[in-house]
C-alpha cells in the first residue's frame, strides 16, 4: 500500500469516526474536553502508524475504540496528570458549551460529575458497557482484562453511582432497576 493510498483511507476514516471518538473520550474524561482532545490525538496518532493492522480488523471503529481506552488509561497513569488539576477560566468568565436541541444540562452536568468520581478503569467499563452497549466479553476484550473483572468493576461502579445520584436531588435521572 502506497503512503498517499494509506493516508487517504486514514483522512476518510477520521472524518467519518472522529465525532465518536470525542464523544467517548469526553465521558472518559468527565467531561473535561481538553483532556479528551489530547486523548483522542494520541489515538490518532497510534491509529495512523499501525494503520495496515488497524484496517485489516474486523472492525476498525472497535480497533479505535480500543485504542482510545488505552490511551485514555495510559494518560490517567501517568504522574504530571495526576497533579494537574482543571481550574475555573482565568477570566472568571463562563464559556458556553455548544448544545443540541434538548440537551439538559444540568443533567449533563450531575452525570458528567458523577462519572468523574470514578477511577479509570471503572469510568472505561460503565462508558463501554452503557454508552456503547458492549456486553461483558467484547468489554473485557477491549480493556484487556477478564470478564470477572468487568462485572466487578461495573457493580462497583453502579454502586457507587446510585450513592452519588439519587433521584430525589435529581428527578431527571431515573433509578437503575
Amino acid at each position: 500500500m502506497r503512503a498517499d493510498d494509506r493516508t487517504a483511507e486514514f483522512v476518510e476514516f477520521t472524518r467519518t469516526h472522529r465525532r465518536d471518538l470525542v464523544r467517548t473520550a469526553t465521558l472518559l474524561c468527565a467531561g473535561d474536553e481538553a483532556f479528551a482532545e489530547d486523548v483522542v490525538q494520541t489515538t490518532l496518532t497510534r491509529l495512523y502508524l499501525s494503520w495496515r493492522r488497524v484496517r485489516r480488523a474486523d472492525s476498525p471503529l472497535a480497533y479505535a475504540r480500543r485504542s482510545l481506552t488505552h490511551a485514555f488509561i495510559d494518560e490517567t497513569r501517568r504522574a504530571h496528570r495526576r497533579r494537574e488539576t482543571a481550574t475555573a477560566d482565568p477570566a472568571g468568565e463562563l464559556v458556553a458549551e455548544p448544545t443540541t436541541p434538548g440537551t439538559d444540562l444540568d443533567t449533563r452536568a450531575v452525570v458528567l460529575a458523577a462519572l468523574a468520581s470514578l477511577g479509570p478503569r471503572q469510568r472505561a467499563v460503565v462508558v463501554l458497557r452503557h454508552w456503547h452497549d458492549l456486553d461483558v466479553a467484547e468489554t473485557a476484550r477491549v480493556l484487556g482484562c477478564s470478564t470477572g473483572t468487568v462485572k466487578s468493576q461495573n457493580a462497583r461502579a453502579l454502586a457507587h453511582l446510585r450513592t452519588v445520584i439519587t433521584p430525589a436531588e435529581h428527578p431527571t435521572l431515573e433509578a437503575s432497576p
